[in-house]
């Protein structure tokens, strides 16, 4: 079979116009971006409301594993056989991130005949929307050191200061700096440093605002740090929020593609959901939910990180109360999990299979606690052996959950046409009765305890006392209905990339908490995940170039 990249080239696209009359969008309607890509305007977006609504069905994973488990390919599968089967459906993926792409990830537009086009944009500049929070963000930080440099009128403590500046790469070497040094004329010299785009919290505030009036009353929230009487300052005591809300003016805007088979998608926001909360934007769901009768979307990584948040921060900040899930799963994955080495996943190995699956299960009863009716997805590698694949099912029935075997990379639409009768028959054949796991008035370090147990499986929390103080001091400022953010590494339940399986009795330790008061949730990072990741000793960013045909090689 073709690669990726060869198959996406060769897509037969058609002009967007086209796509966005599936959506029942006229040409006015929309903002083309080139013949193959469009935005959907904010008065277009507002003359929805009111509409009916389709019904949400989020795809998750199990923990992730170098020999993949395709989130991404089964959503777009899923969403293009659900249109073969007769029903209206939209897909909502998240943008890719620069620094990934250029470090070992790669792209992000699913794989095979299941992909969203065009793969090159999207995985590089797209439409600008993470260069526009990345320049709001900065300004942000621009005008905190300029407010202090020309009197501190605010008189903001610098020793308190918790913002800090974002790039979309990874680099290490800017995690911690400092900033200010020259004399004088430089500003005040202190400690600062560097997240990656996808970790601001001005990305979190985009992908979770309704409309551009929400925009900037969140944006004017955000705390960027204490006065020395101790007293939070925020984007709207500096006066920011407006020149921030007009940077982010045609970003909040939904990005509209479309498949391989010329089925809509939204691709809008990218919050890592190992370091923030991982959903494509809320008013791009919203948006294709009153467009269609069903709408694919996805949480990032595994469900214990992902599908968390989905379920307990954008349901409940953005109002949505998602159908089903499908958890995604493959037979390499499992076998990983249970103990074989990458280079010999080729082989058949049913024992270690049925090992791996306790992974798989623990999804299972996690996904179980929020009263959402599950399908596992096993995504299909051409060396699968039918034991092994009958080894899933088996294990699958045992929690009373159908295991549905999808061919979409290899067969499109039509490998993943049995995955979505079943996601229609358990959808339109009983209501789910969709619970989050912790209520609003829950203390946080109680919300945090309860993620950690219940979710994770760990046996308790290691918390110092100066981050107990943290969190008990935001809860007395009025904060403290807010949902919380876990950050960690997103191999494992644990925080132990390399413990697979299904863990228990472990402990998290937390490290770091961050008020995000404008996103509307407090960030907790926990073991030695990065808000700042690195590059591998050997990134992707070595081998991309442009060929002779000035087509860009290496990316995918």
């Amino acid at each position: 079979m073709k690669s990726d990249v060869e198959i996406a080239r060769e897509a037969a696209k058609q002009p967007i116009a086209q796509i966005a009359a599936k959506l029942g969008l006229r040409p006015d309607e929309i903002l083309p971006y080139g013949h193959d890509k469009a935005k959907i305007p904010h008065q277009s977006v507002a003359a929805l409301a009111g509409r009916p609504e389709g019904r949400l069905i989020l795809v998750t994973a199990i923990n992730p594993t170098p020999a993949g488990e395709g989130k991404t390919t089964t959503t777009v599968g899923l969403g293009d056989a659900l249109n073969r089967i007769g029903k209206r459906a939209t897909i909502c993926i998240r943008e890719a991130s620069l620094g990934p792409n250029f470090g070992m990830k790669g792209g992000a537009a699913g794989g095979g005949l299941a992909q969203i086009v065009p793969m090159d944009d999207m995985n590089l500049h797209f439409t600008g929307d993470f260069h526009a929070i990345t320049s709001a963000h900065n300004l942000l930080s621009a005008m905190i050191d300029n407010h202090i440099h020309w009197g501190n009128a605010l008189d903001i403590d610098t020793r308190r200061i918790t913002w800090r500046r974002v790039i979309d790469m990874n680099d290490r070497a800017l995690r911690d700096m400092v900033i200010g040094l020259g004399g004088a004329g430089n500003g005040f010299a202190r400690q600062s440093g560097f997240d990656i785009t996808v970790a601001s919290e001005v990305m979190a505030i985009l992908c979770l605002s309704r409309d551009l009036t929400d925009l900037e009353q969140r944006l004017g929230r955000i705390v960027i740090g204490y006065s020395r009487a101790g007293d939070p300052v925020t984007a709207r005591d500096l006066g920011a929020d407006g020149a921030m809300t007009v940077l982010l003016k045609e970003a909040l805007q939904p990005n509209l593609v479309q498949t391989l088979e010329h089925n809509p998608a939204l691709v809008h926001g990218g919050p890592f959901a190992n370091i923030a909360h991982g959903c494509n934007s809320a008013i791009a769901t919203q948006t294709a939910l009153r467009l269609s009768d069903y709408v694919v979307t996805e949480a990032g990584f595994g469900a214990d990180l992902g599908a968390e948040k989905f379920l307990d921060i954008k349901c409940r900040i953005a109002g949505l109360t998602p159908s089903a899930v499908v958890l995604v799963a493959t037979v390499r994955a499992l076998k990983m999990n249970g103990g074989v080495a990458r280079a010999d996943l080729g082989a058949e190995n049913v024992e270690a299979l049925t090992r791996g699956c306790v992974n798989l299960g623990r999804h299972i009863e996690n996904l179980r606690l929020y009263g959402l009716p599950v399908v596992v997805a096993v995504n299909h590698f051409s060396g699968d052996s039918e034991a092994e694949v009958a080894a899933v099912t088996d294990y699958c029935a045992g929690f009373g959950v159908k295991a549905v075997v999808a061919r979409h990379w290899a067969e499109g639409g039509a490998g993943a046409e049995e995955l979505a009768q079943e996601v229609v028959a358990m959808v339109e054949g009983a209501e789910g009765d969709f619970q989050m796991l912790y209520p609003d008035e829950m203390p946080l370090i109680d919300k945090v305890e309860t993620i950690c147990t219940r979710i994770y499986r760990a046996a308790g929390v290691e918390m110092s006392p100066a981050i107990r103080a943290q969190l008990e001091g935001w809860q007395r400022d009025g904060y403290g209905h807010l949902p919380v953010c876990i950050a960690k590494t997103q191999y494992s339940f644990s925080t132990d990339p390399d413990l697979r399986g299904a863990p228990e009795g472990h402990v998290i330790p937390v490290r770091e908490v961050r008020l995000s008061a404008g996103a509307g949730f407090v960030v907790v990072i926990c073991g030695q995940i990065m808000t700042m990741p690195g590059l591998p000793r050997r990134p992707a960013a070595e081998t991309i170039r442009l060929n002779d045909l000035g087509q860009i090689e290496g990316l995918f």
